[in-house]
C-alpha cells in the first residue's frame, strides 16, 4: 500500500454550509479527474475528510503512476481550502501470464510527500513489507452495542418509492411522541430528504456545539436531515455511494442526540449502499416495512424484508398505507391498488401487519403544510396511533443491551 501526504495550506473553521459546499467541491473535482480515460472517481472505495485534510482510499491501475495523481489532485483540490491530501492506494500487480500461480507483487509502504512532490525522509528509506490478508468480518447487528443515549432505533423502509414512507415516518414519530416516548428524527434519505418541509422547519440550521450538531426542535422531536444543512430545496445532492453512507455517519454519529426512548430513522427506497451500511454499524432495534397494496410495491417490499432477514434486523411489523380510498362526494369506498397486500405479506414473513392507512388527500395536505396529521389531531390522526401503540406493545423483547461503559 503507497502511502503519499501532501502539504497545500492550513486548516479553517467552518460553518455546515461551507462543509456542504467543500464536499460538493471535492465531488466534483474526483468526478473530473481522469486515470486515462476514467474518472478516478470510479476508483474511490473510501473518502474521509476532517476539516482541510482529506484521505482517499483508491484502486488504481498498475500503470498508474500515484505520486503524479497525488500531485494532480493537491493542485486541483487547494483553491477549495483542502490542505493536506492522505492518499492510501492499492496498486494490483501485472499479470504473470494466463494461469500463473505465481504470487502478487509486494505492496510498498512509500515515505511522505512534502510540497514538492520530494522524500520528507532522507533516501532509501522505503520499506517492502508484506501486507496479511483481510480476515476481519464486516460489523454485525450482534456485534454492536446500543447508542447509551438511545433507548430504541427504528427504520421505516420501503422498497419502492412513492408509498408514502416519509409520511408514514413523521407521523409514526409524532404518534410515538404523544404516547409520552421521547422520540428523534434522523432522515437517512440523503438524495430525497423531506423531513425539514414535512415538520415545518425547512430552512432551520442545526448549531454546532463543540463540533457536534445540536438537533432541530421540530414540535419537541429532536430531528437532523441532510436536508437541514443544505442551501435551498433545489440544490441536488449528487453523491456516489461511499460519500452518501459517510454523509448518513456523520449524521448520526456526530450529532450530540439527548436522551431518547425511541430514533425513528427515515430511509431511502431501495436495499442499497446506505441500507448496508446503516445494518453494519447502527444497532437497530427493528424494521417497520411500508407498502401499498399493488403487486408491484409488495415485491419490492419483500426484498426489503429479505435484506433484513439477511442482516439479522429484525422486522417489527408491515404497514399497509393507501388501503382504502373514500369519496368525499359519493362515500363509495373502494381498494384503488388492490386489497389483501399487507395482509398476505406479513402472513407469509410472520410479522405483525401494525396498520392500514387510507388513501386520503387531508393526510397528504397536512404535511405538506409542515403539520402532520398526528401534530393537529386531525381525523387520521388514530391510524398512526393506532400503529405507533402496535410497535410498543413488542418492541422490547428486540432491544439491545446498553453498554454503560461507551463514552462518546
Amino acid at each position: 500500500m503507497f502511502n503519499f501526504i501532501k502539504k497545500i495550506g492550513s486548516s479553517k473553521s467552518e460553518t455546515p454550509q461551507q462543509k456542504v459546499a467543500l464536499d460538493s467541491a471535492i465531488d466534483k473535482v474526483l468526478l473530473g479527474y481522469q486515470v486515462g480515460a476514467t474518472s478516478i472517481a470510479t476508483m474511490v472505495t473510501g473518502l474521509e475528510r476532517d476539516g482541510d485534510q482529506l484521505t482517499l482510499d483508491l484502486r488504481l491501475p498498475h500503470e498508474s503512476d500515484p505520486e503524479a495523481i497525488q500531485q494532480a489532485l493537491g493542485q486541483l483540490l487547494q483553491p477549495h481550502g483542502i490542505h493536506t491530501i492522505h492518499m492510501n492506494v492499492r496498486i494490483p500487480a501485472p499479470m504473470k501470464g494466463e494461469g500463473s500461480s505465481l504470487p502478487k507483487a509486494i505492496p510498498k509502504t512509500i515515505n511522505a510527500m512534502d510540497t514538492h512532490g520530494k522524500s520528507a525522509v532522507s533516501a532509501g528509506n522505503s520499506t517492502a513489507n508484506i501486507e496479511p490478508p483481510i480476515t476481519k468480518a464486516a460489523p454485525t447487528q450482534a456485534s454492536l452495542s446500543a447508542h447509551p443515549r438511545i433507548r430504541h432505533i427504528i427504520v421505516v423502509a420501503s422498497g419502492k418509492g412513492g408509498v408514502g414512507k416519509s409520511t408514514t415516518t413523521v407521523n409514526i414519530a409524532l404518534a410515538l411522541q404523544k404516547l409520552g416516548n421521547r422520540v428523534g428524527i434522523l432522515d437517512a434519505d440523503i438524495y430525497g430528504p423531506s423531513m425539514p418541509a414535512m415538520l415545518g422547519v425547512d430552512g432551520v440550521k442545526p448549531e454546532l456545539e463543540n463540533e457536534q450538531f445540536v438537533p432541530i426542535n421540530a414540535h419537541g422531536l429532536a430531528m437532523l436531515s441532510i436536508g437541514s444543512l443544505l442551501d435551498g430545496d433545489n440544490t441536488p445532492v449528487a453523491w456516489r455511494g461511499p460519500k452518501a453512507t459517510g454523509a448518513l455517519m456523520q449524521l448520526y454519529n456526530q450529532t450530540n442526540w439527548p436522551q431518547l426512548d425511541y430514533l425513528v430513522i427515515d430511509m431511502p427506497p431501495g436495499t442499497g449502499d446506505i441500507q448496508l451500511t446503516l445494518a453494519q454499524r447502527i444497532p437497530v432495534t427493528g424494521a417497520v416495512i411500508v407498502t401499498t397494496p399493488q403487486h408491484i410495491a409488495l415485491l419490492d417490499a419483500q426484498k426489503g424484508i429479505e435484506m433484513f432477514n439477511k442482516t439479522n434486523i429484525p422486522v417489527l411489523g408491515v404497514v399497509e398505507n393507501m388501503a382504502l380510498h373514500t369519496c368525499s362526494n359519493c362515500n363509495h369506498t373502494e381498494a384503488i391498488f388492490g386489497e389483501g397486500g399487507g395482509e398476505k405479506i406479513a402472513e407469509q414473513y410472520r410479522v405483525p401487519l401494525l396498520g392500514q392507512l387510507p388513501l386520503a388527500s387531508g393526510i397528504r395536505a397536512q404535511v405538506d403544510k409542515g403539520q402532520p396529521s398526528v401534530l393537529v389531531d386531525d381525523e387520521f390522526a388514530f391510524y398512526y396511533l393506532s400503529i405507533a401503540k402496535n410497535i410498543e406493545t413488542n418492541i422490547n423483547k428486540f432491544a439491545k443491551p446498553v453498554d454503560d461503559k461507551r463514552i462518546f
